[in-house]
């Protein structure tokens, strides 16, 4: 055991955590506290988040009465597919035990909001019997593997979904912790066995910290696969028979969190790494987590990410550290394609006879109110016709296996329960992202999702304004740094500053292929419109043909852009 006087004590919470059990089992019993420091840094490898109800904390303290505790607690489900009945299990549970909505993540993955201490244990429980897992979609492993959405039935998206499901299934902890403290399984005799061996692939101390990994295409990037720590980039050759798979490139090192003020941390895209052959997939991606594992800070969790172990050794040592953990040498990655992002809502065609639907959903809350029933809605569409839901990394929702003879009747169903369709919208609405924020994390500095409908409302007047309203934009919101919205990759990046304070991030492109730069910094909330209000003016007026709106920002450089903002703010002033 390393000298715990030398590691943080996350890392220390970690390696004495008898295999991710600490004390949870004991605190779980105790309804009426909430699980102390160490239980909190555990309870994420099993998929769950304790925080309180930042809406009446302020209240409450002055009444002298305790938080709200409560709990987010987060579903592992790789690629984003479910099942009929598994989509209609999580929804039944958001009434139980949740806030009666569910929340589509940006990792393709559901969270349960307003989860209290007593119902832990049931809403776990009832995921695990529809064969689903809250384990590893948090904490510091490898958590969701994403990939396209899109249910295209030829060779590359059927693989496409099958190289996630491997990743996702071998890189899950070993750890017997999780079934015995949540669903009453088989526990780990200690006294008669002693302490149960350390995991083969993440030890005893598991990551430095959290872990991603997605798998694209580059003619599908809808995941936004650079901004992974893993980036797997499959890549296709013409064959007699049709398509081949040639192999993957792996690039490393993406991510998107940082801290304000601090500019030894950073958003960062993964760089290009190493060619890995078929066969070799699950083993180059063990090697990635065993740079990681190897080689992160286990000091400092700021600095703790690949990307740093990366930017600070190189893409060559790299490749020679996973070549000899996979006992070969590994080649350079290959020259890829230029990376495209289809647009999959609205109707398409499967390929084998059958239809997808496309569901656009503000924010990824399923829920029913203001007039739409959003939520009855998509329970009707999947009883009555049994189609299988897969959750998008835009937050929406995709509805596969429909019969064309049913297009109609659903649409139908979805207009008599006002719910808004893909041709309803435009292009800022279509594909914004906003994080949960407050009240529920407890990192957000301040508002996103609950500000997401008057933020798009008010830039969609603004490109109105100059005519541009029906260009594709990209807008991401997040309430803090952390970048849980991917907002260091859009057009437009609105990063929460402070207290109804943001800072303003443009000239990603939409095919996530480059980071944007921060424009404009504290800026008031009813006024972020009117910043990014002259940037729309030139781009309308000097944008080249077929020219993005990120595009156009790279091109003119930000230190042209703040001039043009800073003239039109002194001379309303």
């Amino acid at each position: 055991m390393a000298d715990l006087d030398n590691i943080s004590k996350p890392e220390a919470i970690k390696q004495q955590s008898r295999q991710l059990r600490g004390h949870l089992a004991r605190d779980l019993a105790n309804v009426d506290e909430p699980f102390d420091k160490e239980g909190y840094s555990l309870l994420k490898f099993h998929g769950i988040y304790q925080g309180y109800d930042r809406d009446s904390a302020t209240e409450r303290k002055q009444r002298g009465d305790a938080k709200a505790w409560q709990f987010m607690v987060r579903v592992r489900i790789p690629g984003g597919r479910l099942t009929a009945a598994q989509y209609l299990t999580l929804d039944e549970l958001a009434d139980r035990h949740g806030n009666g909505s569910l929340r589509v993540t940006t990792r393709s993955s559901i969270q349960f909001h307003g989860v209290v201490k007593p119902g832990l244990k049931a809403v776990i429980g009832g995921i695990n019997r529809a064969l689903l897992t809250t384990l590893s979609a948090c904490g510091d492993v490898v958590r969701t593997v994403t990939t396209s959405p899109a249910p295209i039935r030829n060779d590359v998206y059927r693989r496409l979904e099958a190289d996630a499901r491997l990743l996702s299934r071998e890189l899950l902890p070993t750890s017997g912790a999780y079934h015995e403290i949540w669903v009453d399984g088989e526990k780990w005799n200690e006294a008669t066995d002693g302490p149960e061996p350390p995991d083969l692939l993440y030890g005893d101390r598991y990551l430095p910290r959290k872990f991603k990994f997605g798998v694209a295409v580059p003619e599908d990037n809808t995941i936004d696969v650079l901004t992974n720590d893993v980036a797997i980039v499959a890549l296709w050759e013409d064959a007699a028979q049709g398509k081949r798979l040639a192999g993957y490139n792996f690039l490393l090192g993406g991510s998107h969190g940082m801290t304000h003020n601090n500019p030894a941390t950073y958003p960062r895209l993964a760089t290009p790494v190493a060619f890995v052959e078929p066969d070799d997939l699950l083993a180059a991606a063990k090697a990635a987590v065993g740079l990681h594992r190897d080689y992160g800070d286990r000091s400092n969790r700021r600095h703790a990410r690949l990307k740093y172990v990366i930017a600070e050794r190189g893409e060559e040592w790299a490749r020679a550290e996973m070549g000899r953990m996979l006992g070969k040498e590994l080649a350079p990655c290959r020259d890829m394609p230029a990376f495209q992002v289809p647009d999959h809502l609205g109707w398409h065609e499967q390929g084998d006879g059958r239809l997808f639907l496309g569901i656009p959903i503000v924010s990824g809350r399923i829920v029913d109110g203001g007039g739409v029933r959003l939520r009855t809605a998509l329970r009707e569409v999947v009883v009555r016709f049994g189609c299988d839901p897969i959750l998008m990394p835009s937050q929406d929702i995709i509805l596969s296996e429909i019969a064309p003879e049913n297009r109609d009747a659903i649409t139908a169903i979805l207009r008599e329960h006002n719910v808004v369709l893909a041709e309803d919208l435009l292009p800022a609405e279509r594909w914004a992202l906003a994080c949960p924020a407050l009240p529920t994390c407890g990192l957000a500095l301040t508002e996103a999702e609950r500000v997401h409908g008057e933020v798009i409302g008010a830039i969609g007047a603004r490109l109105a304004r100059w005519g541009i309203e029906r260009e594709r934009l990209s807008i991401r919101i997040t309430g803090c740094p952390n970048g849980c919205a991917r907002p260091y990759t859009g057009d437009i990046g609105i990063v929460g500053r402070m207290p109804g304070f943001y800072s303003i991030y443009v000239g990603g492109d939409f095919e996530g292929t480059r980071m944007n730069e921060e424009v404009a910094n504290r800026i008031r909330l009813g006024e972020i419109a009117d910043v990014l209000d002259p940037l729309f003016a030139l781009y309308a007026a000097s944008r080249a043909e077929g020219e993005g709106f990120g595009d156009f920002c790279h091109r003119i450089g930000i230190a042209a852009l703040q001039q043009v903002i800073a003239g039109v703010r002194k001379k309303a002033a």
